[in-house]
């Protein structure tokens, strides 16, 4: 199994990074919160996760490598993976929407809403993450202190990495649009797309 990759950063982008090691170009496909960690300096390490999935109509499996700044993160993920219904894509933009501590503080408060948010998650899924990750994550540092979530380059930035999750190009379109507008061009890439993905 491989745990962490530690080369060249030769390419970085809100959806994934590419680093270069003993001349082998590693993709791994990364969460927004890794994107804004992840420091802009030629040599970097992240901690990987290996993920296989199978496409039920064809049968061809797909092999993803997931990688991620801090410990944290990558246990949240493996954590997440492991609930019905929550697949390798599904955690990524979970973690794409909520930082680690965000997703915390939903499931320490029990919110709902919060963890609904994110795309592709109805009622019962949201339940059912909360109910799974409040029995195995430490949630006593988060009680009591629940918080809130927090030109035309940027928005095409946002604009591909939107795309590359899988969301309809034209919707993306339309809300960064009014995102944009919403907020006087004045957001950063990482949060152009937070704020995107609220609406999407």
């Amino acid at each position: 199994m491989i745990t962490f990759i530690e080369g060249k950063l030769v390419e970085k982008s809100p959806t994934h990074a590419v680093i270069s090691c003993n001349g082998v170009g590693y993709l791994l496909h990364i969460s927004l919160h890794t994107f804004e960690q992840l420091k802009d300096e030629e040599n970097c390490k992240l901690l990987t996760h290996y993920a296989v999935s199978v496409d039920v109509r064809s049968g061809a499996s797909n092999h993803n490598l997931y990688g991620f700044v801090a410990e944290d993160e990558r246990f949240l993920f493996r954590t997440l993976v492991k609930i019905s219904g929550v697949s390798s894509n599904m955690a990524n933009i979970i973690m794409s929407t909520l930082s680690p501590d965000e997703l915390k503080n939903a499931v320490a408060s029990k919110d709902i809403s919060r963890i609904k948010s994110v795309k592709g998650i109805g009622p019962k899924l949201a339940q059912r993450v909360i109910m799974e990750l409040h029995g195995k994550l430490d949630l006593s540092p988060m009680l009591g202190n629940i918080s809130p979530p927090s030109g035309n380059t940027i928005r095409n930035e946002a604009f591909s990495a939107l795309c590359t999750l899988g969301f309809d190009k034209t919707k993306v379109d339309t809300v960064l649009k009014t995102v944009v507008n919403k907020t006087n061009n004045i957001l950063t890439v990482e949060e152009l797309i937070k704020e995107s993905l609220k609406v999407l």
